[in-house]
């Protein structure tokens, strides 16, 4: 991963410049500290450098920049992410940011503040040159891990865009997991993989000129930085906070710094907009 450093003069107008509508609930401001949980095993999301064995990834620069905005310290919490959700509503922690998937069922319980967008998104070997668009992999074996939805999206995609065309339908394989997929496809028993296209710029530069992406995601979800539904204040107040950081740039700045310029957002929202 390339080298990144936020300009200084960038980082003290984060810190200092801004004014906002909302305001942090009272417990927060006088402690001055917002707790929040990660779980670093997701890269280029969430992980831990080899080399220094510390916090990074995206969430990572991302929440520290809306808690200098916010004029508060970030204190993080490794959590098991099956734990997330109820260290949130038990007040454990304040927040969540670690890559979870605003999704309906989530929001029974808490409040989203979405902030970046992915979705399932086919790569191939680079040295396959006749794979270039979406469509050249009609008739072709694409391997994606059967525990996710990826499976039956590829067959929808399949069924509007080439059976629909007169052509054959990609031939789907199920896989034990991305890790899977990827040896199917380096062993040449699969043309093509599926994953999220959050995590394939990473998996680029751990295996330089391996792979290239086909076409852009199928499909799109928001991934949501959570909140108690018990705080509204705080999902306000981060809402107003992430806006704007898109309006004057640094957003889209630590997206680039990861290559996921592809998820970015033009408009804070909250649940989606619901």
């Amino acid at each position: 991963m390339k080298n990144f450093v936020i300009p200084a003069v960038l980082a003290g107008l984060m810190a200092s410049s801004f004014s906002f509508a909302a305001e942090l609930p009272a417990s927060i401001k006088e402690k001055g500290e917002i707790v929040v949980a990660i779980m670093p095993n997701y890269p280029p999301m969430d992980f831990k450098d080899p080399a220094t064995n510390q916090l990074t990834g995206l969430d990572y620069d991302l929440g520290n920049a809306l808690a200098e905005r916010l004029g508060i310290k970030i204190k993080w919490q490794e959590t098991g992410f099956e734990q997330m959700i109820n260290a949130l509503t038990t007040d454990r922690v304040d927040m969540v940011l670690s890559g979870m998937t605003d999704t309906a069922e989530r929001q029974a319980s808490v409040t989203f503040v979405d902030y970046f967008t992915s979705g399932p998104q086919f790569y191939t070997l680079q040295k396959n040159k006749d794979t270039n668009e979406i469509v050249d992999l009609c008739g072709k074996k694409v391997g994606t891990s059967r525990r996710t939805t990826f499976p039956s999206e590829i067959a929808e995609w399949s069924k509007a865009n080439c059976e629909a065309a007169g052509k054959p339908a990609i031939n789907v394989v199920g896989t034990e997991g991305s890790a899977d997929a990827r040896a199917q496809l380096r062993q040449s028993r699969i043309d093509a993989a599926m994953q999220g296209s959050e995590t394939l710029p990473y998996l680029k530069t751990q295996e330089k000129d391996m792979y290239k992406t086909v076409g852009l995601p199928i499909s799109s979800q928001f991934t949501g930085l959570g909140v108690s539904k018990k705080k509204p204040e705080l999902s306000e107040a981060v809402k107003v906070a992430l806006q704007s950081m898109i309006d004057d740039g640094s957003y889209q700045t630590i997206l680039k710094k990861w290559e996921l310029e592809l998820g970015a957002i033009k408009t804070a929202t909250i649940n989606a907009g619901k």
